[in-house]
């Protein structure tokens, strides 16, 4: 199985969150951390991005239950 990178963009566009959100919550440890793609470029590993919506998607349904 082929790894995909998603670059910040495409992160974003994926959870709806924004940049600052983004590194905020992956500074508090709950959402992945990027990993580098170079000097002055990093990326997240598409499959830990849809685990974490996953995740949030069933917290938000057990909270509502």
């Amino acid at each position: 199985m082929a790894l995909a990178i998603l670059r910040l963009p495409a992160v974003k566009a994926r959870t709806g969150l924004s940049r600052s959100s983004i590194y905020l919550w992956t500074s508090k440890g709950t959402f992945p951390k990027p990993i580098s793609l170079g000097p002055r470029a990093v990326g997240w590993i598409a499959a830990e991005i849809e685990e974490w919506l996953k995740q949030r998607i069933e917290a938000s349904r057990r909270a509502a239950a």
